[in-house]
């Protein structure tokens, strides 16, 4: 006990001394300052938040809180219509529509489903049901010609030929393979390609001629010169 008096007397006679008093005044007083500065801002910043608002996290000024929307100054509830919800967003409208409502205006109303549909996944919308196409808001059912079937897309005519046939305005009517020909499943073209060794000429497989010193390319329906041969006039001419 006699020791610890005597550091406690030694200590506050340090603090006592002049030149403690001068160093304390001159390298703390400032920062006793910043924090008295800081404090007085904390409450003006307090003291101007209106009510169901806070300060922002970063920068000057407030904010309102969720499901508040800021107008003159203040901060007033997110009015929420009939059959909708609030986000708690920051911006925009504060709300959504439940699930089988849409928005017109402020207001939420019923989605009117038609004859052969079903609510989307969304629940903001409807979609025909599979054999079914959107005609004026409507429904109507797709007239799958014979030899094609219904398909995944919801685009065109809903429909695709089988394979050997191709479509011709309403129909699916078969393909005339060539010769030395072969079905390809495709949209756009004959529907047919020619074996390799031969090239299309009109509605017909030709065998490819090949010149001295050539080979059939890539492809198989053309040909290249042998290395180190070029092509010229559609002969294989040496360098």
């Amino acid at each position: 006990m006699i020791e610890r008096r005597a550091v406690g007397s030694r200590a506050l006679r340090v603090i006592r001394s002049p030149r403690t008093r001068v160093f304390v005044l001159y390298f703390l007083a400032p920062l006793l300052s910043a924090v008295l500065s800081s404090a007085g801002l904390v409450r003006n910043a307090a003291a101007a938040t209106p009510e169901n608002a806070h300060p922002k996290s970063y920068g000057t000024g407030w904010e309102c809180n969720p499901g508040y929307r800021e107008a003159n100054g203040a901060c007033g509830a997110v009015e929420v219509p009939a059959n909708a919800y609030p986000t708690n967003d920051s911006y925009g409208r504060g709300w959504e529509c439940a699930r089988g409502y849409e928005r017109e205006g402020d207001a939420c109303t019923l989605i009117s489903i038609p004859s052969n549909a079903y609510l989307n996944a969304r629940g903001d919308g409807w979609k025909c049901d599979r054999g079914y196409q959107v005609v004026n808001d409507s429904c109507y059912a797709i007239k799958v010609p014979a030899n094609g079937y219904l398909s995944t897309s919801t685009y065109g005519t809903g429909w695709e030929c089988d394979r050997g046939y191709r479509v011709v305005q309403s129909a699916c009517v078969p393909i005339k393979v060539p010769e030395n020909g072969y079905f390809i499943d495709s949209t756009y073209g004959p529907g047919w390609k020619c074996d390799r060794g031969y090239r299309a000429t009109g509605a017909s497989c030709v065998a490819v001629a090949l010149p001295a010193n050539s080979h059939l390319d890539y492809s198989g329906n053309d040909w290249e010169c042998d290395r180190p041969y070029r092509k010229r006039q559609g002969e294989c001419i040496a360098p």
